[in-house]
């Protein structure tokens, strides 16, 4: 042996092809197999071999697990196999006497087999597999699912001989690795891709398609066609999960206000009105006395989603805290921030859940209205608002388009028009800047030095067009008595590329 290697084997009810796979392993000095709760004999399988060490763990993800196993590892030259494959011989030797380089990582060829029987067509085709490393120099991503050793930095080499995998022995095996792997799928890309049932239709359609007649699954009979419809069924479930999935965000409304009860049941009424409801309120109290507190317990008795109050004596203006405070108490994963002189559009919510994308926060519009149409919407608490209602400012950001807002979403990477009235950001996110930073009191700038963070962190910014459209009522500005020093610890926060304050959410958590 040029150097002495630990095989890492994840393993889950593998009793029946386990023996087969350790058997062709002896000549290694060290088996490192990962159980992940099995249940049939493969912990008893395993002990029988005297090279194998057994260590246990749940299901975190493929890409972590293996990582995992090979931490437990004596050897620092990693060889990664599944348990259903096997080694030939050849490969065996190939991979003992092979003189191992740190700066390369090798593979080898694979073979696919359904049953005993050799598939080389409908997906299944032959492939090289990357499994042997060096886990000083390289490892796996912490994907969950289609997990590959790192390459950045080293070389691949490829060694001879054969490495058989025995895939699957029946269609009952077919379909429970289905429903996991597409189940994994939906989880890893949740908002990171876009899918819908046509999506999921289409690529069901293409794959059994290509599988069967383009990538000649039709030479190998039944099993070319069970393999091709199976596959196609793996493409149509994982994108109808992915869609399903994305569609199941939990999203927080949180709503800031301060003394300003008229408002706020204004606001509230256009949140009960949403044709997609928040799965929470939180009112965002920055002090205000007891007629905003009397209002909200009025509407919590009937409002369609739970309305939490959550207020801070009055000590001057501290928004950023009472965010910060709200936040905490959030638990929906998604959050839309809004003021309480903001009345939603009907869409608001869903035009703004439509646009969410990970790792990034959205920046929307607001429509400026006048005195008089603030004062008759205060008056009734009614209001019927369009771009062509009188006496509105900025009428295109009244528009209100599905179509529109994706055209014309683009990415931002200045803090230009940030305003706290209408954001929306991933709670994970906040968690990772820690927040609003509460340094700044008085009016302005806890938005901005907010956004810097998070775009400093690597998070990306979007405006939202044509959607989550706000009608801000109209008030009187607030005193900026506080604001040349805000400004400069948000020129602090530029200059020093800063992506965590000190005096944040993270005093709130449990």
């Amino acid at each position: 042996m040029s150097q002495p290697i630990s095989l890492t084997i994840l393993a889950k009810n593998s009793q029946d092809l386990l023996p087969r796979c350790l058997a062709a392993l002896t000549a290694f000095p060290e088996v490192i197999l990962l159980d992940n709760g099995s249940t049939d004999d493969t912990v008893a399988v395993a002990r029988q071999f005297a090279n194998v060490k057994v260590f246990h763990s749940p299901f975190i993800g493929f890409g972590p697990l293996k990582n995992l196993a090979a931490s437990y590892a004596t050897h620092d030259w990693i060889l990664s196999v599944d348990s259903d494959e096997v080694l030939s011989p050849e490969l065996v030797q190939s991979i003992l006497h092979h003189p191992l380089q740190e700066n390369k990582a090798y593979r080898f060829l694979r073979h696919n087999y359904y049953g005993q029987k050799l598939i080389n067509a409908c997906g299944w085709e032959n492939d090289y597999v990357l499994r042997l490393f060096n886990r000083k120099t390289t490892g796996f991503t912490n994907r969950e699912v289609h997990e590959g050793i790192i390459t950045t930095s080293i070389t691949i080499e490829t060694l001879p001989g054969i490495l058989k995998h025995y895939s699957f022995k029946n269609a009952d095996e077919l379909l429970q690795k289905l429903n996991q792997y597409t189940t994994l799928f939906a989880h890893e890309n949740r908002f990171k891709k876009q899918s819908s049932a046509f999506t999921a239709t289409y690529k069901g359609a293409w794959t059994f398609f290509r599988n069967y007649f383009l990538k000649r699954g039709f030479l190998y009979g039944f099993e070319g066609f069970l393999i091709s419809a199976s596959n196609a069924n793996g493409a149509f479930y994982k994108y109808l999960k992915l869609h399903e999935a994305n569609r199941s965000m939990t999203t927080s409304l949180i709503i800031s206000t301060y003394n300003w009860p008229q408002a706020l049941e204004v606001v509230l009424k256009s949140v009960a009105r949403q044709h997609e409801l928040p799965t929470e309120v939180i009112i965002a109290d920055d002090g205000s006395r007891g007629e905003t507190r009397a209002l909200i317990e009025r509407y919590q008795q009937d409002f369609p989603v739970p309305l939490r109050h959550c207020w801070h004596e009055d000590t001057g203006f501290r928004l950023a805290a009472i965010r910060n405070k709200a936040m905490a108490l959030a638990t929906g994963e998604y959050i839309l921030s809004i003021d309480g002189d903001m009345v939603l559009h009907p869409d608001f919510v869903k035009s703004h859940k439509r646009m969410a994308g990970f790792n990034t926060f959205i920046q929307g519009k607001r429509v400026l209205l006048p005195k008089d149409l603030t004062q008759q919407i205060l008056q009734t608490k009614e209001w019927h608002l369009t771009p062509f209602s009188k006496g509105i400012i900025n009428r295109f950001n009244a528009v209100s388009s599905g179509v529109l807002a994706k055209l014309a979403s683009k990415k931002r990477s200045d803090i230009k028009a940030i305003r706290g009235c209408n954001m929306a950001f991933w709670r994970n996110d906040v968690l990772k800047v820690n927040g609003f930073n509460e340094a700044i009191t008085g009016w302005g700038r806890e938005d901005s030095e907010f956004a810097i963070r998070l775009l400093n962190a690597g998070v990306e910014r979007r405006n939202l067009p044509f959607g989550g459209v706000g009608y801000h009522l109209y008030h009187p500005e607030n005193a900026r008595t506080s604001l040349a020093e805000n400004d400069k610890i948000l020129a602090d926060a530029i200059a020093q590329k800063a992506t965590w304050c000190e005096k944040g959410i993270n005093q709130y958590l449990g």
